[in-house]
């Protein structure tokens, strides 16, 4: 908390935010000198996993990581406009979605953007998992067991997962011993954004403990967007240069086929309560990601470029 804080000396101007599928309100709101904020209002009950979210952004941004930075967080006053919840101000970014920029850029700047995402996201894995974590090999499974119970019972298939179930149940054995870090949770390029040329990362609200090659399981949307970037990102992960690059393990990709996998079945009863429209983006990603990895045949995925380099 700051010594006297903004929210007390309250807005000239809130602008509601109605992207994203938080169930957290957001806003922008314009203090009296012009400073912009981003203010979150989540529920009263997760008042400790906000607390928790602060003290995590604290660590990253000790990092230097170029993100959306924690301001302060509380519990709204009975006297505000934003009764009964807790909020979460952080700095404003005054820049454009990547998503959304990535298509009007080379595919030379997306690479670059791409190798600069992967080096981020490898600063933000050096900070560690609690002593007390759960061994990543029972905790993913027992995750992985209730994906599939749940698909199932939801009533729905997609064509093709008898391949997606069978590379799961085959390739368990790859989360033996694998180590265990900090996690952004949703790092891909919904996620991002550019502020004068600079790659921005926004939203930790998923954050997470769990294998850092994990992390690579939101990929898909970013492959999506820009098969430049994604392979970008890998790259720099790994230490690769523009020039040079540094191929990651055959380990790396069949740890994400295993991880997009599991995703790919969560990913359909998940949309289900959003609607026909999400659902079907969700039907046709799983038949990306089947298309991609051949039918599972392959794990490194077809829009991995590993031919491209730039001088």
């Amino acid at each position: 908390m700051t010594d006297k804080s903004i929210m007390q000396k309250g807005f000239i101007n809130i602008e509601p935010i109605t992207k994203g599928w938080s169930e957290d309100k957001k806003y922008c709101v314009t203090v009296e000198d012009g400073t912009k904020y981003l203010l979150r209002i989540s529920p009263a009950s997760r008042f400790e996993s906000r607390k928790a979210l602060l003290t995590m952004l604290e660590k990253v941004a000790a990092l230097k990581i170029p993100m959306c930075m924690p301001i302060e967080f509380g519990l709204c006053s009975d006297t505000a406009l934003f009764q009964g919840g807790v909020y979460f101000l952080q700095s404003w970014i005054e820049g454009e979605d990547l998503e959304t920029v990535l298509p009007l850029l080379s595919e030379t700047e997306q690479y670059v953007l791409g190798l600069q995402s992967g080096e981020i996201l490898k600063a933000i894995h050096t900070i560690p998992a609690p002593e007390t974590q759960e061994e990543w090999e029972s905790r993913f499974n027992r995750k992985t067991n209730y994906k599939i119970k749940k698909y199932h019972e939801c009533g729905l298939r997609f064509s093709g997962d008898e391949h997606i179930l069978a590379y799961v149940e085959e390739n368990r054995h790859l989360l033996k011993n694998r180590p265990q870090c900090f996690q952004h949770g949703d790092y891909h390029v919904g996620n991002m954004m550019l502020e004068n040329g600079e790659l921005k990362i926004i939203d930790f609200d998923r954050f997470d403990f769990g294998d850092p090659w994990e992390e690579f399981n939101r990929i898909v949307w970013s492959a999506a967007a820009s098969p430049h970037f994604a392979t970008g990102q890998i790259r720099g992960y790994f230490g690769g240069s523009p020039s040079h690059g540094l191929e990651p393990p055959i380990e790396f990709f069949k740890l994400l086929a295993l991880y997009i996998a599991s995703n790919t079945l969560s990913s359909i009863y998940w949309a289900i309560p959003f609607g026909q429209s999400v659902l079907d983006t969700m039907m046709q990603q799983s038949q990306d990601v089947l298309r991609w990895f051949d039918y599972m045949q392959n794990p490194v995925p077809t829009w991995y470029l590993k031919d491209f380099y730039i001088q």
